[in-house]
Order: C-alpha cells, then structure tokens, then sequence
C-alpha cells in the first residue's frame, strides 16, 4: 500500500504542476454581471455544478440559504447634491459608472453604491477626516478640535475596511458618510499608468461598490449564529447585526474633485493626489458659504435566496477527514478579478482532481469544494454554510483554503495563513517554478524569497497572520480550522495603492487581467499551484503536513510583541501590578509540549493505522483548541483567542486580540483602574489558552 501511496502522491504532484491550467474556461463566468441573489449568479451557479459533475466529483449539491441583501432602488437612484440655500440642487454626482468598451450592451449593471446603507436624506456641512480610521477621528477631535455631530463626513477609500470608516463617523456622531477614490490611493505610478482601457489605473468616473456591515463574524445579519433556512427566526430589520445606522455612499474622483471644502488646512498626511486644498471644513469656502450638501439615498435591504455550490470527493482512508477549498463566485459586476480570478483556480483543480480520479486515484480524506454566494455581502454563503454544518466541521475538518482573488498585483507571491502551515507553505513553494521573466529555473520560493524577505523575524519569506474580509473567517476565527490563502500581490514598497486600482468597478473586466495583469496566466497558473498542492497534501499525507514548532515560534513572538507595547505604560503597569509572567510560562510550556509531541512524530509507526490517526487527531484539534466559547469582548462569533480581524481595521489580522483591544488607547481611559483590570483578565484568558493547547500536544496518557 505504501509503495502504491507514495507512488499516486507523485503523480498526484507531477499532474498538479503539468495540468495545462486554462483559464480561458473560465471567461464565460466573466461575460455577464452576476450580483449574489440575481438570476445571473444562480444561471451560474447551475452551469458550476453541472460541470463539476460532469468532471468526475463523487456528489455536487445546491445549498441554498435566505439572507439579508441590499439593492439600490431602481426608481429613485441614489446620488449626492450640493444645494444652495434655498434648497435647489446645484451639483450632483454621476448616477453610473461610464461601461468600458466591449460592455456598452449590457444590463444590470448595478450602479456604484455602499450595500446595507440606511435610507436617508441628510443635509449639512461637510467635514474631510482622512481616510476615516480611528486615528484619523483622533486627530480631528483631539487636536483639532472639531466636532462632526450632525455633520456630513467625507473620507478616502483606502487603508481600512470601509465598515470600519462607517463605524467611526457613526460613534464621531455624523448624520451621514461619503467615501471616494483618490488617485493617491488608486492611481499606480509608472508604467502602463493610463487609466482603464488604456492602462489598468481606476477612470475618474470609476467607483468602489462593497458592503458597509459591521458583522464581527455574525453571517446573515437576521440570523447571527444560525443558519438562514425558511425555519430560522429572524431578527426584525432593526435588530440586524451590524446595521449601520446613516447613509452611506461612494463616489469617483471626478465628483469629489467639484467638492469646495473650506475651513482648516489639513496636515500634509491628510492630502490626496487631487489639485484641491483638502481643506477640514466643517462646510465649503466663503464663496460657496451657504451651500450645503445632501444624500439621496434609498437603497432597499430584502431577504434574498442565494446559493453555495457544494462538491465532494469520499476519501478512501479517511473519508470523516474534511479538507476545504472554497472560493466565493458573486460579483458586484463581472468580477474579472475579483472573484474570477480565485473561482477560476478552484474550477481547474475540481477538473484535476478529476482526471486523477478516472485514472484509479482517490484522497485518503475527503476534499470538499465550495463555491459560495454572497461573500460581498458579508462572507453570507460561506458563513451560513459553517453555521449550518458546525457540528461536523469542527469534529472532522482538518484545514480551510481560501480561493478568493488569486491577483491583485505583479510583483511577487502573498501568503497569509495559520502558523502550523508555514512550513508547508516553503515546502510547497520550493517545487513550483517562478512565473516570472527572467527566471527560468529558479523556484517560486526563490523568486518570493527574494521581493519579500520576513526580515524582523527570520531569512525566508514573509507569511502575514489571518486577518478577514473572506470566506475563511467563519472556519478560522469562529470555529478555529487551520486556514491559509495565497494570492499573487504588488510591490508593497514601492506601490502605495489600497488593494488595485480598479477594485469593486465596472471596469473590473476579464480584459484587464488578460491584458496587464497575466497575459499568459503564468502567475494565476503559480497561485493555482499553491493552492492545489496544499489541497492535495492535507488530503494525501499519511501525517498531516502541519508544523506544531511553528506554532510555539509564533505564540512566543507574538506574547513578546504584546507585552512589549504594554511596557510603554511601565508605571501604570507596577501601580496596578500587571504581568505578563502567565502567558510567557503558558509559551515555555507549549514549547516544550510542541518539541516532545515533534519528536515523537519523527519515530511514529506508520504501519499503525491507529496510531497515525491519534497524532493526526492531535494535530488536526490543535487549532480547535485555541477556540474560546465565550469569544472575544462584544464579538462573540471571533472565538480565537490568538487571532481575530482589528477591531479598527476588518482586513488586518491581530494577534492577542483580547490583550490588544483592552489596552488600546488605554491613556485615555477615564477609569484607569478598570481598564487594566480587564488587561489582566485578557492576560489571564490567553494565558489559560495557550497552556491548555500546549496540553493537547502532551501524550494522551
């Protein structure tokens, strides 16, 4: 058997790097806009499972869930207007998005709008904050001086989840928030720098569509915790979870620009790319003194039937062991990259895997694919899909793998995922060849290695936590699978844009990929790589390929560095006798659980199936047991105990979240003592944690 085993891995790995990957399948799923609930995604969603089934999957079933989603109205568009004082509109904003060429013919394309907005007509001054982070509302509040109640606030995309900018102009007071793109942050320099069709750089008239929720992990905002079946109760729409309650809404450069902020002048760090003054306000110049400005908004949330795409292969050996790949397929209109990029290399590893298949192979655990709906609308599909299936997953479930955008650059590769696979990771990257000019013959762990180098912490490539804003975060964060992502990125040191240009626009098209970012699809057939090879790894492996040591590095690294921010606070700390002592005990004792469990991995008898399944189980329950029931302070569904979103920041990862948020803006506080109070609960939390994962890795007995 072993011989056999050993032999189908390699073929397994010879098939995986061979496989003529042809992503120009998947420029069907690129031609029509496909929004989660629309008759488009399910046409496409159809189309997905007939193929799946036709390439060879065991089973392949529709899951379909009801959930809360947001639509413009049709008949009363949403825009922005100036208004004189007598109320007349003066200037509005652009009703659409111009349609790039080749795309003129077109309907339903759903215009530039922030999904889950509240109704509203607001009408007031404006006031510029930045890019709306917390420290941006600081600065305006603390130093100065300005009060945004009852104000209308206006930000720039970029840096920060959009929830997150809505959740601060809402606790800063503010009736309402405008967010718009700026060229400093959606405006590549250099080469190939025109905008969309010439060049791959955000048009003026370009807006960023995406959702406004503040979830905390709660899936379906009428559901939170349950699956949105028709037996579910729901909330009343006012109960949603995550709800913001004043309108919100995007705009392009070329509306913004016509804006005549007056008031302060910003700090140089508040100042974009456009030729205006980025003045504060509150209001406009005095030559505009008297106008105003106000929001039309009137989108509609409704409960929507929307759909998971769900296929299977049965593992021989092992077929109650679940590895997941899962990618979301919903667009806010043709999702050239985002998501078609990602569903593209799921759909070519659902077709290898299938070929495998009628050659006589098959896993020793079962593969799971997954083709979620309404990820933009608050990871809806994949979340519901946990919901609806925790009580296996977290019995049965060995890792999580992400498929979502698999470019949003073209510099080099990004990997974000749980400490215990890094090694993996490496291991993987040393195999595959670099898809860039130039470098034939040197690996992808090479090429990556070399624009990336994890400096401050070791000479290999840079590997960044799980933070969210993908369909990972239920299975990560809330039921603590292990979890990875991989996705080609840009030059972060030179490229100083938020995500891509084009991100969540019209102009989003199967054409800017082919022609600027992957002409000849090396780099997506490189991602496709990663990601399939650690599909079939966690599947095949006899040991599942996941690295305990790792584990304890990182916890080590990760205490030191939460401490370290503490100490600038060392008075506080002896007044109030606060300790790190607990966590960095509860770190040596995983160490030293982590290096003896590792040493008897080394000496296990393979030919012991039972045996096997004991340290597999050991491993596979490793992440589980880092998963605090009681979840993190006002975030119940973030249950890891070392990493959760930022509470400032959803798409940033964080480490000793607990720990972080109590201390964070800690020399504000108006109660000192209660606010180090609840530091050392934190400490104490993590420091239980961390010591009863470490005896997981002790023998059973």
């Amino acid at each position: 058997v072993m011989v056999v085993l050993k032999d189908w891995q390699r073929k397994t790995e010879v098939c995986i790097n061979r496989e003529k990957i042809n992503f120009r399948h998947s420029v069907k799923f690129t031609r029509l806009p496909h929004l989660a609930g629309t008759e488009q995604n399910l046409k496409y969603a159809e189309q997905i499972k007939k193929e799946w089934q036709e390439f060879g999957l065991d089973s392949v079933e529709m899951v379909p869930y009801d959930v809360l989603l947001s639509y413009p109205n049709k008949t009363q568009p949403n825009y922005i207007s100036i208004v004189d004082h007598l109320g007349n509109e003066v200037f509005n904003t652009s009703l659409a998005e111009p349609v790039p060429e080749g795309y003129e013919g077109v309907s339903n394309i759903v215009p530039p709008y922030s999904a889950f907005s509240a109704k509203g007509q607001p009408e007031g001054d404006l006031v510029y904050v930045n890019y709306g982070r917390t420290e941006d509302f600081f600065q305006l509040e603390r130093e100065m001086k300005i009060n945004v109640t009852g104000k209308i606030v206006i930000v720039r995309y970029g840096k920060i989840f959009r929830g997150n900018k809505v959740k601060n102009a809402m606790l800063a007071g503010a009736k309402g928030i405008i967010m718009f793109s700026d060229p400093a942050d959606y405006w590549a320099t250099g080469v190939q720098v025109d905008p969309y069709p010439d060049g791959w750089n955000l048009p003026g008239g370009g807006a960023q569509r995406g959702n406004v929720l503040n979830l905390n992990g709660a899936g379906d905002p009428l559901t939170p915790g349950y699956p949105a079946k028709e037996y579910t109760y729901r909330f009343d729409l006012v109960e949603g979870v995550g709800l913001p309650k004043i309108p919100v809404h995007p705009i392009g450069f070329h509306d913004a620009i016509r804006l005549n902020m007056g008031g302060q002048i910003p700090p140089n760090s508040w100042k974009g790319a456009l030729n205006v003054s980025y003045r504060i306000g509150p209001g406009f110049t005095d030559d505009f003194k008297s106008q105003k400005v106000r929001m039309n908004i009137h989108t509609n949330n409704q409960v929507t039937r929307i759909y998971n795409v769900i296929g299977r292969i049965r593992g021989s050996l092992e077929p109650d062991r679940y590895v997941i790949l899962g990618g979301h397929r919903d667009a806010w209109v043709f999702g050239g990259i985002d998501p078609m990029s990602g569903a593209a290399v799921v759909h070519e590893t659902v077709r290898s895997a299938g070929r495998l298949l009628s050659k006589g192979w098959r896993p020793r655990r079962t593969i799971i694919f997954a083709s979620w709906d309404a990820e933009e609308f608050g990871l809806l599909g994949s979340t519901e899909w946990a919901e609806d299936n925790a009580k296996l997953l977290q019995e049965r479930a060995v890792a999580y793998i992400n498929a979502d955008s698999a470019i949003e650059g073209m510099y080099t590769l990004r990997v974000d995922c749980t400490p215990s696979l890094h090694t993996l990771v490496y291991d993987i990257t040393k195999q595959i060849a670099s898809p860039e000019e130039g470098e034939e013959g040197v690996s992808l762990y090479e090429s990556w290695h070399k624009r990336d180098n994890w400096t401050n912490d070791r000479n290999a490539p840079r590997i960044s936590k799980l933070g969210s804003g993908s369909d990972f975060e239920a299975y990560f964060i809330r039921l603590g699978i292990a979890s990875g992502r991989a996705r080609y990125t840009k030059n972060k040191k030179t490229e100083k844009y938020s995500s891509y240009p084009v991100y969540h626009s019209v102009y989003e098209t199967f054409e800017i990929v082919d022609k600027f970012y992957d002409a000849s699809f090396k780099r997506l057939r490189a991602v496709a790589q990663v990601r399939g090879a650690l599909i079939f790894h966690l599947a095949c492996s006899e040991l599942l390929p996941l690295d305990v040591m790792e584990y304890a590095d990182s916890l080590r690294k990760y205490a030191q560095s939460i401490a370290q921010l503490a100490q600038r606070h060392q008075d506080e700390m002896e007044t109030y006798m606060v300790s790190f002592d607990s966590l960095f005990s509860a770190g040596e004792n995983f160490t030293v659980a982590a290096k003896g469990f590792h040493e008897r991995l080394q000496t296990v008898n393979r030919a012991d199936s039972l045996q096997l399944r004991v340290m597999n189980d050991q491993l596979m329950y490793l992440e589980r047991a880092f998963i605090d029931p009681l979840g993190l302070p006002g975030r119940p569904f973030y249950r890891h105990v070392i990493f959760a979103p930022s509470s400032h920041n959803k798409y940033a990862g964080e480490s000793f979240p607990g720990i972080y948020d109590a201390l964070f803006d800690i020399e504000n506080s108006a109660d000192p003592e209660k606010s180090w109070d609840e530091v050392k609960r934190q400490i104490s939390i993590a420091a239980f944690t961390v010591h009863a994962a470490a005896m997981t890795l002790t023998p059973p007995a």
